[in-house]
């Protein structure tokens, strides 16, 4: 399945075919101290910037009805976000994954993110757009 959206994750979450728990992780997009003036202007236009953790929460999929409900939780930390990080894990032997099961998942999650290597995730725009990075 393509996704595009957060509904389609939503979607493939559900019709997997052990539970799922989805892992999230909110990054704020900042530009670094010594970053160079062509990387300061094309910051300006939307583009590059550094990925910084900011917060994370795990879910079941049927705890979210769309994008909007995880978009207000994140809104109780009042901290502005620039992308969401999307994943997935499954329970041990076909149970439902409990949230203390995505602890240590969501802190490599973090982690990843802080190195830049984030080929496993799925990232959202704050319009729940499925996005590229480059």
């Amino acid at each position: 399945m393509d996704i595009t959206c957060f509904d389609d994750l939503l979607q493939a979450a559900r019709a997997q075919p052990q539970p799922q728990r989805l892992l999230f992780v909110f990054a704020g997009i900042e530009l670094p101290e010594d970053s160079t003036a062509e990387q300061r202007a094309g910051f300006e236009r939307g583009e590059g910037g550094a990925l910084v953790p900011l917060m994370c929460v795990d879910k079941a999929p049927d705890e979210l009805h769309s994008f909007d409900d995880l978009i207000r939780e994140a809104a109780q930390f009042d901290k502005p976000w620039g992308m969401v990080f999307a994943s997935a894990m499954a329970g041990p032997l076909g149970l439902p994954p409990r949230s203390e099961d995505a602890d240590e998942p969501l802190k490599r999650m973090v982690e990843a993110i802080r190195q830049g290597q984030v080929d496993a995730f799925i990232p959202f725009n704050p319009r729940g757009q499925a996005v590229r990075l480059r």
